[in-house]
This record gives C-alpha cells, structure tokens and sequence, in this order.
C-alpha cells in the first residue's frame, strides 16, 4: 500500500527558508526571535501511532508560513510532530518513548555531534539531516545507517519519512504462536473469538459509523488533515455504492489504517470496539472477493506469497518453530513478488538495533481453504497499480521450514508456512472450542464475556450496563445483573457486586424452578464476595446451599461441582481450618484433572489455593511450588495484564518473604504492583495491599 508518491508532494521549501543551517547565524535581529512554544509536550501514551516526528534544529521558527505548510504535509502521514530547540531536553524526552520509533529531522549544524550519541537508541527510527551543503556530510553519513537522507529541501523527507511510516505500521503486525498446547499466546485465542463475536452482533452502522468517526476525532485533535478525511470519511461511507468500500479505506493508510494495526498489534480494546463495525466489514469484504475468486480459479490452485517483518531474537526464538502454528492477528498484506518483502525487511533492518533480526515468510496458500479468507486486492485497493493479496485478521499459519539466507550481504531467517484449514489441529480446536463455549450468549452479551476473560473489567462493564437498559427479557436481566456484579467484585466494590448478585437471584426465583443450576450460581457468587468481605459465616452458608443443588442437576464430575469444593475450601482457609480447606481443594481439583483441559484457569485457580493453605500452615517449599504451578499455567491461559497474574506474584512474594528471602520478595511484590495498576482501578483494596507488602519487605532489607 501507498509508499509511492500518491499523496500531494510540497512546495519546494528548502533549507533556506526554513532557517536551518549547517552552522548558527551570528546574531537574529530582535523582531525575528524564534517563537518559543508554549504547548505542552506529548506523553507516549497519548499516542495513536507507533511513531512519530521530531525536529530538533537550535534556529528553527515555527512562525513561518513555511515551517506550518510542512507541518500541514507531515501530519498526513505522522499524526505527533514535537520540535525541539534543546538539545539536552529532546534526547530527554526520546528516551522516555518506550516501544515508539522516531523519525528525527535534524540540523546540519547539529546532527555530527548529536547523531553518535543517539544513533544506537531503539527508539530511533530513521534520521533525516536538513541542512543548505549536503555534499560536506555525504561520507560522514556513511557510518551511520539510520541516516537516510540529507537534503536541501523538505519534500525528500516526506517522501523518506512516509516510507518510515509504512515500514513502522506493516511491522507492528502481531504474532501469536502455538509451538505446543502448553504454550498458547493468550491472544490466539481472543482474536479469534473477537472476530467470530463480531460477525454476530447486529449492529446500527450509521451509529456505529458516527461513534468511530467521532472517536477518531478525539484522538486526531489538531491534524486538520485528519480531520478533513474523518469528515469524509462520516459523509460518505455508509451511503458509498462501493461494495468493497472497508478494504479501499483501509489500504488510504489514514486514520483507519493507523488506528486498526495499532489496536490489533497490542489489543487495545476500546479501539477494537470502537471499529468493530468497520473490522467486521473489512472481513466480510475480504470474504466475498475470496468465494468470487476462488470460484473462477481450480479448487487444487495454489499461489505463494512473501511477507517480510523484523523480530527480536528472543520473539523469533520463542514464536517460531518447526511445526508450530503462528497467527498473524492484524489484516495482513502479502506480496506475489519476493523482491518486495525482501527489500523492506532489509531496510527494515537497517532502521533497528542489533536485537532485531529480518524475517522472509514465504506463505504456500490453497485457493479452496476458507477458513482463512484472502484476496488479491489489485484494482480496488486505494492505490489501485499495487499487486497485493490481503488477508483478513487472525491467519493461521502452519511452520513447515526454517532456513538461514542471504539477500544482497543481509543474513535473513527465510520461514516457509502453509495455510492451515479448520481440522488442521483437533487439539488446538478443541482448546479453543472450550473456551469458546464458556463465552456464553450471543452478540454483544458474548463480547462482555470475552472483555471480561481478557482482564479489561471497565470495557465488559459499559457492555453490560448497555444490555441492561436495553433488556426486556427477565432471563436477559439476571444474566446482565450477574455479570455486572462479577465485575463490581473484581473491582473491589463488594456492596454493590452483593446487591447486584441479590438483584438477578430475586428475578431467578421468580422465574426458574427450586433446584435450577442457575440459582447455584447466585448463591456462590454472593458466598465469594462475603469471603472477600471477611463475613465467613455468611459466605459458608451460601457455597454449601451452592454445592446442595449442584448435587442434585449435575453429574459427578462436571466442573461447577469444582468451583463449589474449591470456594468452601477457601472459607476453611480464612477461618484457619487447613486440614478442611486442602481437603475441598484438593477434592476440586480431582474433578478439574478430569473436567477441564490442561493448563485451564481454575486449574491455576486451584494450584494457587493449595499454595495458600501450605503457606499458611508455614509449610512455605510445598506453598512455593503451588505457587509457581498456578503462575506458569496463568501466563499460558491468561492476557499478560490480567489482575489473576497479579495475585500470583503477590503470593510467591509473600512465600519469599516468610522465608526471609527479602530481594526475590520485593521483586515479585513489584510485579504484581505493575501488573495492579494497569488492570485495577486505583482505588482497589489489593492495590493498597501489595504497596504495604512491598513498603515492610523494604525496611526488612
């Protein structure tokens, strides 16, 4: 996609204009003084893209009519653009850009100085030295690899940086692997539910259409050429007699192209939601022109494309391995011709640090597998002359061969895949069927459910509380007071997860017969939050009424029956009845062995609550072990944030505290404190908790 000339080249301003110089003029008359600015600095977080720009340049003047029309073309590739006169505060402000990438516009006067001492930083992406004689840095340049252009005039560099640009956006495509089924990625499995959650809900485009342009508004604030697209954008799209209108505004490489890889390649929910619409037509898109294509090619045709990427060592180690399964979770663009993904993963290459290594995926593709759906987009992208074949989110890949080749002196990892169809591994499906299953309901309903797996509470609640107000069934309240009550429960707020639990067991007795599963369910959820309340009579009270009539509507071995054993288990250990409580829990754990697959949650679940009653009667090698049997099958099964892995941290940290191993206790105790502040409200009763923990192991060492 567009890394031609496509978009509006500038007006030849140059280094004249823009007062940049390879030394400093000896004096500025005082009614030309720079204008200093007053606006206050990006935080990385703020950031919608993976980059961004910056100038650095001691003279330049940002009151020129000059310097704002190459600002205005700028920012229709690179939406943040931060302008630095300072020397010391700009290499401030770059190394703090964690997992960002800069595209650095530099003086003449300053880049032999600067450039050595900030060439080998991962943040810096490309380098760009503006200055009025580029011949006297020509062969100084040569050292350096990350320079890629020195020029008298500001139209090179765009073009130079909407390369950047593209290199950045096509390299932020996510992988999930699965080398074997005790080591699944989390995010295997939710982008595939995602997508298959998305095809159920009925959506009001119009609405939903408005809401995503508003959205990108709010995060293009400022960029009138933004802006003027999401106008465009809002006008236009649901009324455009394009039937392949989501792929010919995804491949402009605007605000839905940037927004969408960023989302898909770090799971960021609230963006996913907010194109939900837009991804699930992209999809539905790629999927029409994959039958239509499929049907006038032979079933047996087979194509093979290229797609090079960038990894770490450690990622490529980790993700890519002979027979294992990989998933591209973004929408991923291939080339029929091996000369283009070759070249830009070579220069690719020459962008990043030594850490990084160059991947040529080399994709064998059977026309008639449907599952995965791709098309070739030649005519209909946004830039209509480029041969590109798309596949829609979440392409599993099959890893045949693995070979070390060399194109043009640059050592590269050639990785031979061939597309997987829906029986490629029984194992893996019934995995992901499993948790498929557990995601209950339809549409929007399933949608809170996955949120809330995925760790992201605040996101299921506005879910939820959405369903609730549009609810006229009482089965549809119930179901949206319990959920909603889960969610207040794991947010701390346990008055409100009672009342809420209290409101959909009221509706459930009206409703359901004496001895119904359901009832079993309110009753444990209203246990588990006065155990979490330290009301242990109270919360006994309701798991065994819970067990009671999960006795007589299940069979012996069905997991609920676990959940109930594992709870009353964890009111025994609260009242310091150990003996009691490893028995409940170990009891809950034979059903799990039986019931569930490996490395499931409650398995963890229950490994880490054996640990706490071993801890507890200060048997602290058999409670570590416990301990570190539930971590690693959390960091298998859960998303990377999830609070549940917090928990485990903070336990093995008190573990390592009670045995007087003070620094591996402060370690674990500030992972779990990393992990609270990104998954919990601030206000969180366990937030406060590992802050104490963490403030007494300090005075201990």
């Amino acid at each position: 996609m567009g890394c031609s000339a496509s978009v509006p080249t500038v007006s030849s301003f140059n280094a004249h204009h823009l007062t940049s110089s390879s030394s400093p003029p000896t004096a500025l008359p005082k009614n030309l003084e720079i204008a200093k600015r007053d606006r206050r600095r990006i935080e990385p977080q703020e950031l919608i893209q993976k980059f961004l720009l910056v100038w650095l340049d001691a003279y330049i003047d940002e009151s020129t009519d000059d310097f704002r029309n190459s600002m205005k073309q700028f920012r229709r590739t690179v939406n943040t653009i931060e302008t630095f006169q300072d020397t010391d505060e700009c290499i401030n402000y770059i190394t703090k850009l964690e997992n960002k990438k800069v595209f650095l516009i530099i003086s003449g006067a300053l880049c032999q100085t600067i450039v050595p001492n900030i060439h080998q930083l991962d943040q810096i992406y490309s380098i760009h030295i503006f200055c009025r004689k580029p011949s006297k840095y020509q062969e100084w340049a040569n050292d350096w690899s990350k320079v890629k252009s020195i020029v008298t005039e500001i139209t090179s560099i765009c073009d130079s940086v909407r390369q950047s640009a593209r290199q950045c956006d096509e390299d932020l495509v996510m992988i999930s692997a699965v080398s074997s089924l005790n080591q699944i990625e989390p995010s295997f499995m939710y982008t595939q539910l995602f997508k298959e959650i998305l095809s159920e809900i009925e959506f009001d485009k119009n609405k939903e259409i408005n809401k995503l342009a508003e959205y990108a508004r709010e995060k293009y604030t400022g960029n009138d050429e933004h802006l003027m697209m999401i106008d465009e954008f809002a006008r236009h799209y649901q009324n455009d007699s394009n039937e392949n209108k989501a792929i010919w505004w995804y491949t402009r490489e605007c605000f839905t192209y940037h927004m969408l890889n960023k989302a898909l390649g770090s799971l960021q929910v609230e963006t996913l939601l907010n194109m939900g619409v837009f991804i699930l037509d992209l999809h539905q898109n790629i999927t029409k022109l994959h039958f239509e294509q499929s049907n006038k090619a032979p079933t047996t045709t087979t194509i093979t494309v290229y797609r090079g990427k960038t990894m770490s060592k450690q990622d490529f180690e980790n993700k890519i391995k002979p027979d294992g399964l990989i998933s591209f979770n973004n929408f991923l663009s291939t080339s029929e011709d091996q000369k283009v993904a070759t070249r830009f993963v070579t220069d690719a290459l020459q962008s990043n640090n030594k850490n990084k290594i160059g991947v040529l995926f080399e994709m064998t593709i059977v026309r008639s597998i449907s599952s995965a759906p791709f098309a070739a987009i030649h005519g209909i992208s946004f830039f209509p002359t480029e041969s590109e074949i798309l596949f829609s989110m979440h392409t599993v890949f099959r890893v045949q061969q693995i070979k070390h080749i060399e194109e043009n002196g640059i050592k590269l990892q050639q990785v031979k895949l061939t597309l997987t169809s829906d029986n490629d591994d029984q194992q893996l499906n019934a995995l992901t069927q499993h948790i498929r299953d557990e995601i209950t309901g339809t549409g929007w309903q399933r949608m809170g459910s996955l949120l809330w797996k995925m760790g992201e509470n605040n996101k299921a609640e506005q879910v939820y509380t959405m369903l609730l107000a549009n609810a006229t069934d009482d089965s549809d309240k119930y179901n949206c007071y319990n959920e909603l009550g889960i969610i207040k429960q794991n947010q701390g707020e346990y008055r409100m997860a009672v009342d809420l639990y209290e409101k959909s067991l009221a509706i459930k007795q009206n409703t359901l017969t004496t001895n119904h599963p359901s009832l079993a369910d309110s009753y444990n959820n209203i246990g588990s939050v006065y155990d979490n309340m330290g009301q242990y009579s109270k919360a006994l009270s309701s798991y065994e009424r819970a067990l009671e009539i999960k006795k007589i509507a299940l069979p012996p071995n069905h997991p609920d029956l676990a959940a109930s054993y594992n709870n009353i288990g964890s009111v025994f250990d609260n009242m310091g009845e150990y003996s009691k409580a490893l028995s409940s829990y170990e009891r809950s754990l034979e059903i799990q062995k039986i019931a569930l697959p490996p490395n499931h949650p409650d398995l963890a679940a229950s490994y880490n609550n054996i640990g706490s009653v071993y801890n507890n009667m200060g048997e602290y090698s058999k409670a570590l072990s416990s301990y570190e049997r539930s971590l690693e099958m959390r960091k298998i099964a859960l998303a990377p944030n999830h609070p549940d892995l917090a928990g485990s941290y903070n336990n093995i940290g008190m573990v390592y505290d009670d045995m007087g191993e003070y620094s591996k206790a402060l370690s674990s105790y500030e992972r779990s404190l990393e992990i609270k502040k990104i998954a919990l409200p601030p206000y969180h009763p366990t937030i406060v908790n590992v802050k104490r923990n963490i403030e007494n192991v300090k005075r201990k060492l």
